[in-house]
């Protein structure tokens, strides 16, 4: 006989669609359930059956060939009406079976035992199920193994949702922080280019390449499996693409990068530090038309298990001191700034081969694995 609808059809139908689990591809991880389960109580047959509207589709199986059944060949439809496992011993004896195609037709099944998949919210979406073609009763340990394996199975499903939805809220989130980065960044570009006051303008610049530099540190955390880490290494080339194409051509920005996971606040202090060089120096350090390169050194400090961080141009550095100006010193003192947010030891000195900025950062609270090549 066909089973009645379950009281809560529609609500169960609906959590049996959201988990997104109908008609997906196999999996070793539940094949390797009903595998185990078949040992375990000695059948030729296991299912995970999932009961649609008008099929059970089999997530997993092992000794059945068809993917799917109508459900006038269901057994598991009985079996999400109870709240706990089911067990036939002679199909061809009960009343919900007696009748079942796979009772009287060539498949010959006699055993059923099956325990239902039911959500937190009590809703089940299908069972995890064993059958034999001989009459039989399955042992306490097979039972509270059926049972045990049936609540892990609905954990698995209700992750897996939880996991998609959470990644639907990060993409929903990423969006609106870009938009709201890109109207703060238009609002900082529509102001610099309206001031006429040389120190403002800067200022507004160095706003913006902070900007810049926090929109590429969500991207990277973004794409991270690490949501509490940030890989420095294609973080900073981004930071650094950005004011390689503000450079006029006669300047070069050579940039490396030791691979390390690090936690995105100290990321983008550094990346701070390292545009308002760079910045500057493209600016100042190059007057007509010189030609010159800034270096960016990125390492592993052995001794402390920190960062050392280099920058140097080959400009023209202490050969032109009056250019120490206001606009100068407002980059230097946003660079000191970032270093004792970080904790960092912090020099920049102006020699006669270019500036030189030297700083090494500590990471007390990462793992010195965490900066171990990738």
């Amino acid at each position: 006989m066909r089973a009645p609808l379950h009281p809560r059809q529609s609500e169960r139908l609906a959590h049996l669609r959201k988990l997104g689990i109908l008609d997906t591809r196999t999996e070793q991880q539940f094949d390797e359930v009903v595998d185990l389960a078949a040992r375990i109580c000695e059948v030729p047959i296991c299912l995970i059956s999932l009961v649609d509207e008008n099929r059970q589709w089999f997530k997993a199986r092992v000794g059945l060939d068809v993917a799917q059944t109508d459900l006038d060949r269901s057994i598991c439809s009985h079996v999400i009406l109870q709240g706990d496992l089911v067990e036939i011993s002679d199909t061809t004896q009960d009343l919900r079976t007696a009748d079942n195609p796979l009772v009287t037709g060539a498949d010959h099944i006699r055993f059923y035992a099956g325990v239902p998949l039911i959500s937190d919210d009590g809703l089940p979406v299908g069972t995890l199920c064993v059958l034999d073609t001989r009459p039989r009763s399955l042992t306490e340990l097979q039972r509270s193994t059926l049972r045990v394996l049936g609540a892990q199975l609905m954990r698995q499903f209700e992750l897996r949702l939880a996991l998609h939805q959470a990644e639907v809220l990060r993409g929903e989130i990423d969006h609106r922080v870009k938009n709201s980065l890109q109207t703060v960044l238009s609002v900082v570009r529509m102001y610099k280019s309206r001031v006429d006051n040389a120190v403002a303008t800067e200022a507004l610049a160095a706003v913006e390449r902070r900007i810049d530099a926090v929109a590429m540190l969500h991207q990277e955390l973004y794409q991270t499996s690490q949501s509490n880490r940030v890989a420095l290494q294609p973080y900073l080339e981004r930071v650094a693409s950005l004011l390689e194409a503000s450079a006029p051509s006669n300047v070069r920005l050579d940039i490396t990068v030791c691979r390390a996971q690090i936690l995105p606040s100290v990321a983008a202090n550094i990346g701070m530090i390292i545009s308002e060089f760079t910045a500057n120096a493209i600016k100042h350090a190059f007057p007509d038309g010189r030609r010159g390169t800034v270096t960016v050194t990125v390492e592993q400090s052995d001794e402390t298990a920190g960062l050392l961080v280099h920058c140097r141009d080959d400009g023209i550095g202490s050969a032109n001191p009056a250019e120490e100006s206001e606009v100068t010193r407002l980059g230097q003192r946003l660079m000191q700034a970032a270093a004792i947010q970080i904790g960092a030891e912090f020099s920049l000195m102006a020699q006669s081969d270019g500036y030189h900025l030297n700083m090494q950062v500590p990471l007390k609270d990462a793992p010195s694995a965490e900066l171990a090549a990738e």
